[in-house]
């Protein structure tokens, strides 16, 4: 069990708004805030924090609880669910660490966009903002085909004479700024401006034939400077995250390489580890 307050402790029952497990619904009182038909059980060894955590960010991922609603209040919440006020401010506390949740004053806690989750594997970002139910936009920001630098002569195996095309791109996700997303390209393989606006790198890659196999990755971690913090929308010196990628074909080419900065408050990367 744990170390809550006493209220929090007594009993082996089940306390709910409503029938359901987590998150099953919501309703909308006269002052705009949604009350969630929340689950919290007692004879578990969950902590209720993380409980109501639970149920709460179960909402935001489902649609239930949107960008930009308003969560009932500490006080509300607590009385409705026989909860101690500081086990309620510690589970929105946990979203709000996790960028899912906002405290405003004068407004309520509020539901920002919900950060996207990302498995680390050779996939286009875009691809995955559309199968997580994103609605993906990209903004290019420089497209410009001419002599390679040094270090993409070296990185892509260029033959003399070869140009390459340097890409700058934001990509967005449901209106919102997700990454900054700069490649190299070969420009014997380069998409045109209008492709890369309207899809993913690897896809028009696939439309031209060219298929992906292998990919060497880096993940890392910046701060934001005054360039990353405007196209990002963030604040200078905010947390970002990064990610160095060379990609190879099936022919042994390389296909490309990146660096692309992510905003740590909206994106993560998950990885499956397995026992060798």
């Amino acid at each position: 069990m744990d170390s809550e307050s006493t209220s929090d402790a007594i009993g082996s029952t089940t306390e709910h708004a409503a029938p359901g497990n987590g998150a099953a619904g919501g309703a909308a009182p006269e002052n705009g805030a949604i009350t969630l038909d929340l689950t919290i059980k007692r004879d578990i060894s969950t902590p209720l924090y993380l409980q109501l955590a639970g149920g709460i960010e179960d909402a935001i991922r489902s649609g239930v609880l949107p960008p930009g609603s308003r969560l009932e209040n500490e006080l509300a919440l607590s009385k409705r669910l026989k909860l101690s006020r500081p086990t309620v401010r510690q589970g929105i506390q946990e979203l709000v660490d996790k960028g899912m949740l906002v405290r405003k004053r004068g407004v309520g806690t509020q539901v920002v966009q919900a950060p996207v989750n990302r498995q680390v594997a050779l996939t286009s970002l875009y691809d995955d903002l559309r199968t997580a139910g994103k609605a993906p936009r990209t903004d290019i920001i420089e497209y410009r085909i001419g002599r390679p630098s040094p270090e993409a002569l070296d990185r892509l195996q260029l033959s003399p004479g070869e140009q390459v095309l340097d890409l700058i791109r934001v990509r967005y996700a449901d209106g919102e700024p997700l990454a900054v997303m700069r490649n190299t390209i070969p420009e014997r393989i380069a998409p045109s401006r209008e492709a890369l606006a309207a899809s993913g790198l690897y896809a028009c890659l696939r439309e031209r034939g060219i298929t992906t196999v292998l990919a060497h990755e880096r993940i890392g971690a910046t701060i934001a400077d005054e360039e990353h913090a405007e196209l990002l929308e963030e604040e200078i010196g905010a947390p970002l995250l990064t990610m160095e990628r060379k990609s190879f074909a099936n022919d042994g080419s390389v296909v490309e390489f990146g660096y692309h900065v992510y905003r740590a408050s909206r994106y993560s990367f998950e990885v499956t580890l397995v026992d060798s």
